[in-house]
This record gives structure tokens, C-alpha cells and sequence, in this order.
């Protein structure tokens, strides 16, 4: 006798779609796939396993009762560096790279992520917990995937005025765990760092690095010309790119810098720091992330390009969680005067298509069976998360 197959029937929610969000609408998943978005209204009880079809001899149907909820695709992360910060939960103190991804694991599922592109940085600041060989063993622990439930992928930050992180980063195109790398100059006059005061501040935020270290910091940094980062970012991309890696641009200021980093293979601009630089970027026809925090705080931390501000010019496809997972999924509900489902693209089938991952990032027909269920009020919660067709994440009913 044949295995039976079971079906998960996710019904009585608000339901996302592509082109619009509808109440009352039921997801139908079998397998990992999702075979059917309808709108219909619920008339029966409560969450439950049934076993509808067994009497003739069809799957076995699970509910899942989603009443006063909103039904979102799995959301989509292109950069999150809170790994980093789960492997040194204080100072002194270092746990390893497995259970640190693990505890990244589990809290992406709680903030609706399904698919995350863990950002490790590959350079040597001790006095921010950094090393080339942490971030090795991060990017092994990704590549193993033991006990992860979403999916991780990894996104490599590589700092150019760093020669050893060029270096390595370069190397990495040999490694097919690599889905992204981003390339960035923090530097005193560059980007985001108004000067050796603003590099001063943001290098030591949080770290316990000292004021002396963060000005020896900045002056290596700034001391590397920008010819020297022009180039560096010129043959980076294109290796990378020739290897179907995704290249993006990190903090640009300077419409020019973005036009010097298309022309040779980026196609994502991330977190741009002025509305000029941003606008470039979409001129060119490539892709824009800011960061989700940004705009559910109403503004940039550090006084840099405001979210909302980038998004009311009509120049961000996409939103991130920098460092703040929990920030994607309140991001959807923040009031931009655009649909629902406008605003949840840009944390779903946005990155999603960007990323190349054409199977997920929409509750459509076909698509890979990543969602979640959020109660809206008080505070945007997720109280079940799918992946693959799986339930996997239940918080509350």
C-alpha cells in the first residue's frame, strides 16, 4: 500500500498574494509545494488534524486556523549580520559557529525569515570580534546545515581597504556556499563615515573597542587611496560575478561610485547613504535594499538616507534586516501608502528575485511552500512559520 500523502490547508486569514490581500483566503500545500491560493471563508472549528479523505483513500488534510491573522509568504534575507553577535554573546565570551547559526536559526523562524542569507564578514578586528578564521567556520556551519530549519545561505561582506579580506574573499568564488558578496570601504570620509569622530563612534558602538583602536583603525583605512579602492572593487566584482555570485555595493554616497561598481558586474546597491546615489542605482536598472530597521524607527541611526524617504522617490525594491531580524516583519506593516501587498514584496518575492531564487517568495500556485502566519496586534508576532511544507515554528494558539 501506497504511502499517504498529507495536506496542509492554512485557512481563514488575511492572505498576501502578489497582486493583492484578500480576508477569508485558504493556502492549500501538499508536499513542499503550494497547490492552490483561493479566497473562501471558513465556516468550520477550530486548528486541527482531520482526516478528511481517508475515506477514500485521498491525503490526509491538517488545518491550520489563521482567523485574524495575516498569511505571508516566507519572508526573504539578503543580509543579516546577527550571527556574528550570537557567536559573542558578551565580551569575553565565544561560543561555536554551529550553535551560534542554530540560535540564528530559531530566531529567524520567530521573525518570520524562512530563507536567510547570513552576512559574515571575512577580515581580521579583533576589536570587533571579527577574524578570517571565525568567519570560515561560519561559512562551514552554513554549508554543513546541520540542525538549521530555514533555509541559509551565505552572504560574505568583504571589506576593501583590507588587503587579507580582498584576499580571501576572492578565493571564495571557488566555493559554491557563497550566494552573495558585498563590497564595502569603511573609512573615516567614506560612505556613511562623515569622519574620523562618526568612524570613531560607530567602529566602538557595542564592542568595548577602545578609542585609541578605532582612531588606528580609521587611519589605515583612510590612508588607502581611492584609486586603490576603485580597483580593488572593479576586478572583486567581476570575478565574482563571471561566478554567479550576487555583487553588491555597500554604503554608497556617490552616484559615481555606483556607476563605476555597474559597470563592473554589481547588481545590487545596499544601503545607500543618499537619496543621489540611491536614485543612480535605479537609473541603471539595479537593485536597491535599505535596511528594514531605517524605516520601522523612522529614520537612519547614524543620520543617513531615511528609508521612507528613499521609498516615497520610488528607489527601493527591497528591505533587509541589517541587524534586527524582528525589523523585517514589522517593516510589512508600517503605513507607506502603498497596499499590503506592495509592502510585503519587498521583504519576499523582491529579494527572492533578486537573489535568483525563483521557487519561493509568493503564495501562488507551484511555488515553494514557505509562509507564515502573523498576528498583527499589538506587535506583529508570528505564531506558526512553514518551510518547505513543513511546520516547523508555533508560537501562542
Amino acid at each position: 500500500m501506497s504511502e499517504r500523502t498529507e495536506r496542509l490547508v492554512v485557512e481563514g486569514g488575511t492572505v498576501v498574494t502578489p497582486e493583492a490581500a484578500f480576508d477569508g483566503g485558504r493556502v492549500v500545500v501538499e508536499g513542499d509545494r503550494i497547490v492552490a491560493v483561493e479566497s473562501t471563508e471558513r465556516t468550520d472549528g477550530d486548528d486541527r488534524a482531520t482526516t478528511d479523505g481517508e475515506r477514500d483513500g485521498g491525503p490526509t488534510v491538517r488545518h491550520l486556523d489563521a482567523t485574524g491573522e495575516v498569511v505571508l509568504p516566507g519572508l526573504v534575507d539578503l543580509h543579516g549580520d546577527e550571527v556574528e553577535r550570537y557567536r559573542f554573546p558578551r565580551s569575553g565570551e565565544r561560543v561555536d559557529a554551529a550553535t551560534a547559526l542554530a540560535t540564528a536559526d530559531r530566531l529567524a523562524l520567530a521573525a518570520g525569515v524562512t530563507t536567510k542569507f547570513d552576512a559574515i564578514a571575512f577580515e581580521d578586528a579583533p576589536e570587533k570580534n571579527r577574524s578570517i578564521e571565525g568567519a570560515t567556520e561560519l561559512l562551514e556551519a552554513v554549508a554543513t546545515g546541520a540542525d538549521l530549519v530555514a533555509d541559509h545561505r551565505v552572504h560574505a561582506r568583504c571589506e576593501v581597504t583590507d588587503p587579507a579580506s580582498v584576499a580571501v574573499v576572492g578565493d571564495l568564488v571557488e566555493r559554491p556556499a557563497v550566494d552573495i558578496a558585498s563590497l564595502m570601504a569603511h573609512a573615516p570620509g567614506r560612505g556613511q563615515f562623515e569622519d574620523e569622530t562618526a568612524f570613531a563612534s560607530r567602529y566602538a558602538d557595542g564592542r568595548g573597542a577602545a578609542a585609541d583602536e578605532a582612531a588606528r583603525a580609521g587611519a589605515e583605512r583612510r590612508a588607502v587611496p581611492e584609486t586603490t579602492v576603485r580597483e580593488r572593487v572593479a576586478d572583486l566584482a567581476e570575478e565574482l560575478s563571471a561566478a554567479d555570485v550576487l555583487v553588491a555595493s555597500h554604503d554608497d554616497a556617490d552616484p559615481a561610485a555606483v556607476e563605476h561598481a555597474l559597470d563592473h558586474g554589481v547588481d545590487l546597491c545596499e544601503y545607500p547613504v543618499s537619496l543621489a546615489a540611491a536614485g543612480r542605482a535605479s537609473e541603471r536598472g539595479a537593485a536597491t535594499a535599505m535596511g528594514a530597521p531605517n524605516l520601522v524607527r523612522g529614520g537612519s541611526l547614524w543620520g543617513n538616507l531615511d528609508a521612507r524617504a528613499a521609498i516615497d522617490a520610488g528607489v527601493v525594491d527591497l528591505l533587509c534586516s541589517d541587524y534586527r531580524p524582528q525589523a523585517l516583519l514589522a517593516s510589512v506593516f508600517v503605513d507607506t501608502g502603498e497596499p499590503l501587498a506592495r509592502r510585503a514584496a519587498r521583504v519576499t518575492s523582491e529579494p527572492a528575485r533578486v537573489a535568483g531564487l525563483d521557487d519561493r517568495g509568493e503564495l501562488a500556485p507551484g511555488a515553494r511552500a514557505d509562509l507564515v502566519a502573523v498576528d498583527p496586534d499589538p506587535v506583529p508576532t508570528v505564531t506558526r512559520a512553514v518551510v518547505a511544507g513543513r511546520e516547523v515554528y508555533r508560537c501562542g494558539r
